[in-house]
Formats: C-alpha cells, structure tokens, sequence
C-alpha cells in the first residue's frame, strides 16, 4: 500500500509541482553565444478568468547603457563584437498572451542591433525572439525583422504587427546575444 501511494503521489503530484506556468512573477535573461546569462528584467503574469494571463514586463536598466542613436535614447546591451538596444513596443496594446500565442510578450521584447563602430541605429537591423515553452519555462528564439514597420502606428492596435510573414528566422549564435530566458 504504501509503495502504491508513493508511486501515485510521484505520477500526479510531482509533475503538477514542478510545472511552469503563466503566473507570477519571472525573470527575463539574456543567453549569450558563450553562455553567459545576464539578467535584464523581469515579467509579471496575471492569470484572467479566460485562461490567458496579462503581463508587465519590467526592463533592469542598470544592466544598460545609454546610447544616443538617430536622435533617440536607447537603453542597450554591449560587447566588443555587438551592441543590442531594447526598442520597446511604442503602441498601446491588449499585454495578453496564453499557453499557445506569446506575440505581444515577445513584442515588448524587440531588439535593435549594432557593431560597436556604426554610427546611429539601423532600423532594419531588428531583432523579435519567439518564445517556445520548454520544462523551465520560455525560450526566446531571435527572427530579424524590420523595426521600421512600427515607425508608426498600426492601423489594428489589436492584432500583434509582427506575424511570421514579417519574421526571418537565422541561426543560433548569429548574434551575441543568442536566446532570450523567462524563468
């Protein structure tokens, strides 16, 4: 009896325990090619009665620096081979996201990336990670996209504006900054 009970309690207990979910709040990191994790954040998910949760991400910008490029302030990452600046998402939208559909997460996470020599910010050099879900929780893959696309408004603040027709994927470890963590 008491090794059935055990053997239960291993089946349906402890996956239930150990399972990440779409609550709370979590840290946002940054894999590096050499795998190196740097802290930048933090996201809070609320679950709504829908079954989706609402999220808040918060930016750590003592890990940044400042940057002026193209008349504009941008809080970046750097190394000697890349520098990567955050480009918060400028519009109004729902902050929703489920189990299945990560879009507007992963549009509060677009990156904007640089050589340490270039001068000003290239828009088009934009970097969208895609999250999956693995057994710790999100991993944000990078995809280039154009950042020029939200240079103004969408005409759905609705809909997310970047959907895989607007997304390349390229490979890991093309840039610096590798993968994106939420723990």
């Amino acid at each position: 009896m008491t090794k059935t009970l055990t053997l239960l309690c291993l089946l349906f207990v402890a996956p239930l325990a150990s399972a990440w979910e779409l609550a709370g709040i979590k840290s946002v990191s940054a894999l590096t090619r050499d795998q190196q994790i740097i802290p930048i954040g933090s996201v809070e998910f609320k679950p709504l009665a829908n079954g989706n949760s609402s999220v808040t991400l918060t930016m750590n910008h003592d890990r940044f620096n400042d940057h002026f490029l193209s008349m504009k302030e941008f809080k970046c990452l750097e190394s000697a081979e890349e520098v990567l600046c955050h480009v918060p998402y400028p519009y109004n939208n729902p902050a929703v996201v489920s189990d299945k559909n990560y879009a507007w997460l992963e549009h509060q996470l677009l990156f904007l990336f640089k050589q340490p020599r270039d001068f000003g910010a290239k828009l088009w050099n934009g970097l969208y990670f895609r999250f999956e879900r693995d057994e710790a929780g999100l991993v944000g893959i990078p995809q280039a996209v154009d950042l020029n696309l939200i240079s103004g408004p969408p005409d759905d603040l609705t809909t997310p504006p970047y959907g895989t027709a607007q997304r390349d994927d390229i490979g890991l470890g093309t840039h610096w900054i590798s993968q994106l963590l939420i723990r």
